[in-house]
């Protein structure tokens, strides 16, 4: 039984995903809330994880903690994103049973689909085909993690579970243009032009690839709906169901920021998967929906970005 005084470890608390689910756990009371900086404790060396999961004995584990990068990152540096990620999965999800944690919340992707799966994108998907080229070697590492809770839960009856989101942004997300997602790079683009420093929005690919956007707020709900939930589900989706396309959501901030742009659109860049929608009627049969609104979450990340960043 989860309580309010269970030991809740948070991996990756200094990232996106991470910072979202602890600050939703502040705010709703837990009180015995685990994390360390990455320069404390070096996830990939499975000496020193396995030996903090057993100094701190916690009862619910999330697993925030991943090398992440967009499309050029991923085609650029494909080997630490598979070496990296498996590892800290890896150390993560068996230190975690042998010490026995009652509880775990693995973060996998959406991008770990096979790219020619019928769209929307359902869990008994997983597994059944090619995957994207341009982030084969993430959704590599993730699928690994994936079936290893499976196969724990399978074997030894645990309940670790996997969540799927689709596409996040907000706040603490990577604006940095050499290494983002769609996102995040689009803002920064638009704010750019705002201020001056350019002339025109570059549009990577032809701008018409569809993507399920959700705020990272709505995450961090779902991951703690689910830690607390009784479901023996152990892989769910979790987004907005509702897909558009790049150029959209350009010109989605382009009204937030009250500015109007000429667009260039980079051919030479890749586009990606054409479209990537999930099934998220699972998570709704389950009792979970989105409630941050587009318009609200562009709002609170431009917000963050201008304060911190811009």
């Amino acid at each position: 039984m989860i309580s309010k005084n269970s030991k809740i470890y948070v991996a990756g608390h200094k990232g996106m995903v991470g910072s979202a689910i602890l600050k939703k756990l502040r705010r709703l009371g837990y009180n015995k809330l685990i994390f360390r900086e990455s320069s404390k404790i070096d996830l990939r060396n499975q000496d020193k994880t396995y030996k903090f999961l057993k100094r701190n004995k916690p009862d619910v584990v999330f697993i925030a903690a991943a090398k992440v990068g967009g499309i050029l990152e991923n085609i650029n540096y494909g080997a630490d994103f598979i070496s990296n990620n498996l590892l800290i999965q890896n150390n993560l999800i068996i230190g975690s049973f042998e010490n026995k944690v009652k509880k775990l919340i693995f973060l996998s992707s959406s991008c770990a689909y096979p790219v020619d799966s019928p769209r929307p994108l359902k869990e008994k998907y997983f597994f059944q085909g090619k995957l994207e080229e341009t982030n084969a070697p993430y959704a590599i590492a993730k699928l690994a993690g994936m079936k290893l809770c499976q196969s724990l839960n399978h074997q030894y009856k645990t309940d670790y579970k996997t969540i799927v989101p689709c596409n996040l942004y907000g706040e603490n997300d990577n604006f940095d243009l050499n290494s983002s997602h769609f996102f995040p790079a689009l803002l920064r683009k638009i704010h750019n032009f705002k201020i001056g420093k350019k002339n025109y929005v570059e549009i990577w690919g032809n701008g018409l690839a569809k993507r399920e956007l959700m705020h990272v707020d709505d995450l961090a709900d779902a991951a703690i709906y689910f830690m607390l939930s009784k479901t023996h589900q152990d892989t769910i989706n979790i987004g907005t169901g509702k897909q558009f396309t790049i150029m959209h959501y350009a010109r989605e901030i382009c009204k937030i920021l009250n500015v109007k742009p000429k667009f260039k659109l980079d051919l030479k860049k890749p586009n990606g998967m054409k479209t990537k929608v999930l099934d998220i009627s699972l998570a709704k049969n389950l009792g979970w929906e989105s409630k941050i609104s587009l318009k609200s979450g562009i709002e609170r990340t431009y917000h963050y970005f201008i304060n911190n960043l811009g």
